[in-house]
C-alpha cells in the first residue's frame, strides 16, 4: 500500500491535458461483449478500475490487444461464459464496481450473467434494483446466492417493452440500453439518464448497428436488431478531472491550462465553478485558469448564501460535488453544499476542518462551508482517502496547505486518475508517492 507525501503551498503552473472518462470507460469496454467482430477503443484512461475490467475481459477469453498506451482492440469472438461461474470471477467482479456493467451486454448475447454486489467506493447504499428490474422487465428471472453474494440472471429471449426507470441512474440505463439493442422488438426506456457517457454508449452502438433514437434526452426507444458489428470508438475527456483542475488551480492561486477540456461536453460545470468566483478563459477546446489572489462567492439575488447540489444530467454531477467543498474554503463568502444522492460522501470534511477549514456538517448530506479568505492557510496532516473524490479534495487541500501532509489508502484515487502524482510534478507540485 502506498501513501502520498504532499509538501504544500506551491502555486502550480502549467498545461495539463485530461484522462479519457473513466465512467464512460466502463460502460464502453463492456459493450464489446455485444458482438464476436474487433472493437477499437482509443482514449482509454489507464487507471486501476478499468485496468480490473480489461483483466476480467481476458479472463473470459475475449481476445485484448494493446497498441499503445490508451488504445486498445477487443475481439469476443469465443467467451468462455463457464468462467462466470467460477470462484476467481466472483472475487474479481466483486473488487469492481464497473464489473456489473457486464450484464447487460452477457444476458443480451449469451442470456445470462452474474452480478455482483456493488463494491467499489465507500460513499452510501449503491442500490441494483434499477438494473434488475430493467432485466426482469425484458424478461430475465434472477436469483441470489447468499453464498457468494451473487445475483445470477438468465433469460431465454429478451422482449422489448415499456420501462420508467425509478432513478435515472446511469449505470442502469446503460445496462438495460445493451441489453434492449439485442432483443425482440421496442423497448422504451423513460426516465434513462441522459448523461454525456450514455450518449457516447449510444453513438457507439448505433455505429456497431443498433437502432436507437432519443439520445440525449430521457426517453431511449430501442427497436432490437439481431447482431451488431464491429467498431472504432473514441472516449471523451474526463469532466471530473476538467472540474477538479479547475479547482486545483483556484485552491493554490496557480495558472493552469486544461488542454482538449471537451468543453461541448462539460454541461453547468464552469458555470458552477464561477460561482464560487473562479475566472476562466475558453480558447478553442481548452480552458485557461488564470491566478487569483481572492475568489468571491456569489449570493443568490435576494441576498441568500449560495447553495450547490447534484442532479441528474444536465444538473451538476455528484462526483464534482466534493470538489467545489473543498475550493470554497479559501473563498470569500459562504456556501451550502448538498449532496442528495449518497449519504456517506460529505464524512471526509473532517479531516479538512482538522486542516482549519471552517465547516458545518449538518448532517450526513449537507455541508456548509465559510471561506477563509486567504487569511489563514491549512495545516497538513495525516489522512485517509475513503473514496476517489474525496481522495482528489484531500489531495487538493494538502497542495493548498502549509507543511506536510500524508495521504492514506491513495489506491482510492489511483482508481480513478491516471498517474496524478507525475502529472500534477509536472505542474510544480511537491509529491511523493512512497511504497509503504
Amino acid at each position: 500500500m502506498s501513501i502520498f507525501e504532499v509538501r504544500g503551498g506551491n502555486k502550480l503552473k502549467g498545461t495539463i491535458t485530461p484522462q479519457g472518462a473513466k465512467n464512460e470507460a466502463l460502460q464502453i469496454i463492456s459493450a464489446v461483449l455485444l458482438t464476436a467482430d474487433e472493437v477499437q477503443i482509443n482514449n482509454i484512461p489507464d487507471i486501476i478500475d478499468v485496468n480490473l475490467l480489461i483483466e476480467l475481459l481476458r479472463e473470459m477469453n475475449v481476445k485484448v490487444q494493446k497498441k499503445d498506451a490508451h488504445t486498445y482492440t477487443f475481439k469476443a469472438d469465443d467467451v468462455n461464459v463457464e468462467y462466470l461461474q467460477s470462484e476467481d470471477y466472483f472475487k474479481k467482479s466483486g473488487r469492481l464496481r464497473g464489473s456489473v456493467m457486464l450484464a447487460g451486454p452477457l444476458l443480451a448475447r449469451f442470456k445470462k450473467a452474474y452480478l455482483p454486489k456493488p463494491g467499489g467506493d465507500k460513499i452510501g447504499r449503491r442500490r441494483l434494483d434499477t438494473h434488475i428490474i430493467g432485466f426482469e422487465r425484458l424478461g430475465a428471472s434472477f436469483s441470489y446466492n447468499s453464498d457468494t453474494g451473487f445475483f445470477a440472471l438468465k433469460a431465454d429471449e429478451l422482449k422489448g417493452c415499456n420501462m420508467l426507470l425509478d432513478e435515472p441512474s446511469v449505470t442502469g440505463t446503460a445496462n438495460i440500453l445493451m441489453a434492449a439493442v439485442l432483443a425482440n422488438g421496442t423497448t422504451t426506456i423513460y426516465n434513462a439518464a441522459c448523461e454525456p457517457y450514455i450518449q457516447q454508449l449510444s453513438k457507439m452502438l448505433i455505429r456497431m448497428g443498433a437502432n436507437i433514437q432519443g439520445v440525449a434526452s430521457n426517453m431511449l426507444i430501442v427497436n432490437g436488431v439481431e447482431k451488431l458489428k464491429g467498431t472504432t470508438h473514441t472516449m471523451l475527456p474526463d469532466m471530473i478531472e476538467v472540474g477538479s483542475f479547475i479547482g486545483l488551480a483556484a485552491m493554490t492561486q496557480g495558472e493552469v491550462t486544461i488542454k482538449n477540456a471537451g468543453i461541448k461536453e462539460l454541461g453547468i460545470i464552469p458555470e458552477k465553478f464561477k460561482l464560487l468566483g473562479i475566472k476562466m478563459d475558453f480558447n478553442g477546446d481548452d480552458i485557461h485558469i488564470p491566478s487569483q489572489d481572492k475568489y468571491e462567492i456569489q449570493r443568490f439575488l435576494d441576498g441568500g448564501v449560495l447553495t450547490i447540489y447534484d442532479n441528474p444530467w444536465p444538473g451538476f454531477t455528484p462526483d464534482l460535488l466534493s470538489i467545489i467543498l473543498v475550493t470554497a474554503i479559501q473563498a470569500h463568502g459562504s456556501i451550502l453544499v448538498h449532496q442528495k444522492m449518497f449519504e456517506s460522501r460529505l464524512f471526509f470534511t473532517d479531516k479538512l476542518i482538522e486542516m482549519g477549514a471552517q465547516i458545518i456538517l449538518c448532517d450526513p448530506h449537507r455541508a456548509v462551508v465559510i471561506g477563509l479568505e486567504r487569511e489563514k492557510q491549512l495545516r497538513g496532516i495525516t489522512m485517509s482517502s475513503p473514496d476517489i473524490r474525496a481522495g482528489v479534495a484531500l489531495l487538493i487541500a494538502a497542495l493548498s496547505a502549509q507543511g506536510k501532509s500524508i495521504i492514506q489508502n491513495i489506491d482510492q484515487i489511483d482508481r480513478g486518475y491516471q498517474n496524478i502524482d507525475v502529472r500534477l510534478r509536472a505542474l510544480g507540485a511537491d509529491i511523493v508517492r512512497i511504497a509503504h
